[in-house]
């Protein structure tokens, strides 16, 4: 009996992606290996690694991320169109996946990106891989966009954060959805009667210190990564905004096309720029996968033919 098409959408959620690699290890030690990956931004990434057999290299890049390497990655940029260029992260890609084509590799994958001005869902599908994860991953504000073919390409998560319904059209018998938000619990309420009270703010953004380098890359730090106090860094308010709509358009879109099998890690603990706890995320995918690997043997055996 030959086994159903089996289709991953690999959802987006920042630092909590890492986490996809620990339920494709599960999934793989199964003997359930996706036929058909789709992916949304470090979604993306993680499924392009799995379809070009690098996941080792993405988990050994990962294991070993600190927050002082994490802020290493990150090529400031004031004057364009994102506060990261990227050519950091793009060069670490090119170093593992560099030459690789969508369309020849062994299987069906897609990463998921955004047009700018119009909205239009993009799948990528043909072409350098590299390129379309930089656009599938491109955080607005964040990086910058990505042109490609005339279009210029941000973050896939603003309009298919989990991308059940690529993996549908691609041919997919059954559909394994990761949602990285799954735990996250009491999000998109609705709080009633707040009093807003006439109160100056406890400390102003502090000016950018002139002439000593270390003390205003540490004030950089900080106004990216955030501040002791609770306030929120810059990256944190973008990214967290990018979160909000993008848990609330998931709900719809899982709504209106659920998939057979939804695995949700309980990562929400985990900050969206953890970057540097990535052996707890892979850690909590895996655990999430295994708990349903039989699950998806019965509705493999319910689908064979």
């Amino acid at each position: 009996m030959s086994r159903p098409t089996i289709g991953l959408a690999l959802g987006g959620g920042a630092a909590r992606g890492w986490a996809h690699i620990g339920v494709l290890r599960s999934l793989i030690a199964a003997g359930l290996e996706p036929d058909i990956v789709a992916g949304t931004s470090i979604g993306a990434v993680a499924g392009a690694c799995y379809v070009t057999n690098k996941l080792e290299a993405l988990e050994d890049f990962a294991s070993t991320l600190t927050r002082r390497r994490v802020f290493g990655f990150l090529d400031f940029n004031f004057a364009g169109s994102g506060l990261i260029t990227g050519q950091r992260l793009g060069a670490r890609l090119e170093t593992h996946l560099k030459g690789c084509v969508i369309e020849e590799l062994d299987r069906k994958f897609v990463a998921v990106a955004t047009e700018l001005g119009t909205g239009h869902e993009v799948w990528l599908n043909k072409g350098d891989l590299v390129t379309a994860l930089k656009a599938s991953f491109a955080l607005p504000g964040i990086f910058r966009p990505v042109q490609i073919n005339g279009r210029w390409l941000i973050d896939g998560a603003l309009v298919n954060p989990i991308p059940v319904s690529v993996c549908r059209a691609l041919g997919a018998r059954i559909v394994i959805a990761i949602n990285l938000n799954n735990d996250l619990f009491g999000k998109g309420g609705v709080i009633h009667d707040q009093e807003a009270l006439l109160e100056p703010s406890s400390a102003e953004d502090p000016a950018l210190p002139e002439g000593n380098g270390r003390a205003a890359v540490h004030l950089l730090h900080r106004q990216i990564f955030g501040r002791g106090n609770g306030a929120p860094g810059m990256s944190a308010v973008m990214i967290d905004a990018i979160n909000i709509t993008q848990d609330r358009i998931a709900r719809s879109r899982l709504a209106g096309d659920p998939p057979d099998i939804t695995i949700g890690p309980k990562t929400g603990r985990i900050g969206l720029f953890d970057f540097h706890r990535a052996n707890e995320a892979i850690a909590l995918g895996a655990k999430a996968a295994e708990a349903q690997i039989d699950e998806i043997r019965i509705a493999v055996r319910a689908l064979a033919a």
